[in-house]
C-alpha cells in the first residue's frame, strides 16, 4: 500500500468517532446551546420585567403608574403557573390543526433528563413560558387607566386560553399554519397580531378615557418610556435570536436582521414625525423602536439584510400612520398604542415576511409564501377578536369591565392598590 494512501485511510479512521458523534448530536445534550437559551429567557423576561412595565408607565400619568406595573407584574406570575398547568399541553400538544391535547398537563411528561433538541426541554419550556407572560401584558396598554384590575386577571386568563395557546399551536406546534408552511420565526401572529387585535377589540368595548379628545393625557415620564424601549430593545435579541433554540447561524442572523430593523424603523418614525411636527419626539423615536422590533419578529430568520431595512422603515412609517391619523380619524382609544405598534407592526412584518425571503429559507416561491403569510394574518385577526370579545364579556357579567367615574378621576393607585407611586 502507498504511503499516501496509508495516511489518507488513517486519517479517515481517526474522523470517525467525530462524524458518528455529529450524526447523533441533536440526541445530546449541548451546553453551548444551553447557555444561550438559559439567558436568552432572562432577556425575554426583562422585556416584560421591567421593560414593558416601564415602557408603559412613563407613558400614563402620574396617578396611574402602579396600576400598570402591578398589571405586568400580576400577569406574569398568572401566565407562569397557566403555561405549566395546561398551557404548554395544549399548545404543543399533538392533536389537530388548533390546539394540542391533554398528554403533558403539569409537565408530567418531563424529566430532568427530558431533551427537546439539544438543551433540556425544562429550558425550552420556561423560554416558551416568557412569551405568554409578555403577549397578554402587550394588551395592557390598549386599555389603561380604565379597566379594573378583576377584569384585567379575568380577560387575559381567559383569552391566552382562547387564543394565545391555539395560535401558538397553529404557527409552532405542527398546528394550522405549519401545515400552510407558514414562516413566523419568533412570534409575529403568536404574540403581535394576537395582542394587538385583542387590545384593540378591548379598548373599544371598554369605551375612552375620561377627558379623551378633550384634554391632554400626557405621559408623566418619558424618561421610564425610554429606558424601557432600551431595555424592551436589548431584550428583544433573547426574543428573536433565541428562537434559533440553539447558539448557531440562525441566531446570529436574527441578531443583525433584529438590530437593522429596529434602526430602520427608530429613524424612519423619527423623520416622519419631525416633517408633520416638526419636532422629533423622544417618546416617537421609542415607539419607532418597539414597532420596527415589532415588525422584525417573524422574519428575523428568513430574511435578508435588504429585507431587514425594508421591513424597518415600513414599519416606522406605517405604524406612525396607525398610531396618529388613523386612530385620531377612527375615535378610538388605544391608550397607548397597542393596536397601532403591535397590531399593525405584526401585520406588515408577517406579510414582508413572504416578500423578503432569504436563499434557503422556503420552499415556496415569494409569491405563494407571501400568500400562505397573508391567511395566517387573516386567521389570527379573527381568531383573536372573537376570543378576545368572548373574554371581555366574560369578565363583564362576573365583575364588569370599567371602573367608576369618581376611580378612575382619582387614579387607579390609590382607588385600586391602596399606594401611590409617588409622594410629595
Amino acid at each position: 500500500m502507498r504511503p499516501s494512501l496509508l495516511k489518507k485511510l488513517l486519517v479517515a479512521l481517526a474522523a470517525l468517532p467525530l462524524l458518528t458523534s455529529t450524526a447523533f448530536a441533536a440526541d445530546e445534550l449541548d451546553t453551548g446551546d444551553t447557555a444561550w437559551m438559559m439567558t436568552s429567557t432572562v432577556l425575554v423576561l426583562l422585556m416584560t420585567l421591567p421593560g414593558l412595565a416601564l415602557f408603559y408607565g412613563g407613558l400614563v400619568r402620574a396617578k396611574n403608574v402602579l396600576s400598570i406595573l402591578m398589571q405586568c407584574f400580576i400577569i406574569a406570575a398568572v401566565m407562569s403557573i397557566l403555561w405549566v398547568v395546561c398551557g404548554y399541553s395544549f399548545a404543543a400538544g399533538d392533536s389537530c390543526p388548533f390546539f394540542g391535547d391533554t398528554s403533558m398537563l403539569m409537565l408530567k411528561h418531563m424529566g430532568e433528563d427530558t431533551l427537546s433538541g439539544t438543551i433540556p426541554e425544562s429550558v425550552w419550556i420556561t423560554f416558551q413560558m416568557t412569551f405568554i407572560i409578555i403577549t397578554p401584558a402587550l394588551m395592557v396598554g390598549a386599555f389603561a387607566e380604565r379597566m379594573k384590575f378583576t377584569a384585567v386577571l379575568i380577560f387575559t386568563t381567559i383569552w391566552s386560553v382562547l387564543s394565545y395557546i391555539p395560535v401558538w399551536h397553529m404557527a409552532w406546534g405542527g398546528g394550522l399554519f405549519s401545515g400552510w408552511g407558514v414562516l413566523d420565526f419568533a412570534g409575529g401572529t403568536v404574540v403581535h397580531i394576537n395582542a394587538g387585535i385583542a387590545g384593540l377589540v378591548a379598548c373599544i368595548m371598554l369605551g375612552k378615557r375620561k377627558g379623551f379628545g378633550t384634554q391632554p393625557l400626557m405621559p408623566h415620564s418619558v424618561p421610564f418610556t425610554v429606558i424601557g424601549a432600551s431595555l424592551l430593545w436589548v431584550g428583544w435579541f433573547g426574543f428573536n435570536a433565541g428562537s434559533a433554540a440553539a447558539s448557531n447561524a440562525s441566531a446570529g442572523f436574527a441578531m443583525i436582521t433584529t438590530q437593522i430593523a429596529t434602526a430602520a424603523a427608530v429613524l424612519a418614525w423619527m423623520l416622519v414625525e419631525w416633517m408633520k411636527t416638526g419636532k422629533p419626539t423622544a417618546v416617537g423615536a421609542a415607539t419607532g423602536a418597539v414597532a420596527g422590533l415589532v415588525a422584525i419578529t417573524p422574519a428575523s430568520g428568513s430574511t435578508t439584510v435588504t429585507g431587514a431595512l425594508v421591513i424597518g422603515i415600513a414599519s416606522g412609517v406605517i405604524c406612525y400612520i396607525f398610531a396618529t391619523g388613523v386612530k385620531r380619524a377612527l375615535g378610538y382609544d388605544d391608550s397607548l398604542d397597542v393596536f397601532g405598534v403591535h397590531g399593525i407592526g405584526g401585520i406588515v412584518g408577517a406579510i414582508l415576511t413572504g416578500v423578503f425571503l432569504r436563499e434557503g429559507a422556503s420552499e415556496l416561491s415569494v409569491g405563494a409564501q407571501t400568500f400562505q403569510q397573508i391567511k395566517s394574518v387573516v386567521v389570527t385577526i379573527v381568531w383573536s377578536g372573537v376570543a378576545a370579545t368572548i373574554a371581555l364579556f366574560v369578565a363583564k357579567v362576573t365583575v364588569g369591565l370599567r371602573v367608576d367615574e369618581s376611580d378612575e378621576e382619582q387614579g387607579l393607585d390609590t382607588t385600586t392598590h391602596g399606594e401611590a407611586g409617588y409622594t410629595a
